[in-house]
């Protein structure tokens, strides 16, 4: 059962992650549209994929994280501090996950603030979640 447990955690979190990495591709190019069918369009792709791809994805991701982490017990959580680590990190992606459905939400509204070259930045940052998560889960320090 673990490993079935272990598999559904990382295909969810793999696709987390490529709503992660093309959400705020996305707005860079909606940033930069200037007609309304474009930005009408971008809106559309926005939402279907924030609430029908990234959000649930995440919700499995944690689900089938904490069922992996309840068979091995309360003790191994206490006593393994890259995995609290890594549960650190998750949260801290969770933050940005909510922080990409307020740049969604501001898109919608037409009330987007931030440039393309903001959002081009912003895209950078689940990289370096994912390479620490990969790092702790694999190497265990």
């Amino acid at each position: 059962m673990a490993a079935w447990l272990k598999a559904l955690h990382l295909i969810a979190m793999v696709a987390w992650f490529a709503g992660l990495f093309y959400l705020p591709r996305l707005f860079v190019y909606h940033a930069q549209t200037e007609d309304t069918p474009g930005r009408e369009r971008f809106k559309t792709m926005e939402r279907k994929l924030y609430r029908g791809i990234m959000t649930p994805a995440a919700v499995l991701t944690v689900v089938f994280g904490l069922a992996l982490i309840g068979q091995h017990g309360l003790a191994f959580l206490l006593a393994s501090r890259w995995l609290q680590w890594k549960l650190l990190l998750v949260a801290g992606l969770l933050v940005y996950h909510l922080l990409c459905g307020r740049w969604l939400a501001a898109f919608a509204r037409d009330e987007a603030r931030h440039s393309h070259v903001f959002y081009r930045w912003i895209n950078e940052i689940p990289v370096l979640f994912l390479i620490a998560i990969v790092l702790l889960a694999v190497l265990r320090p």
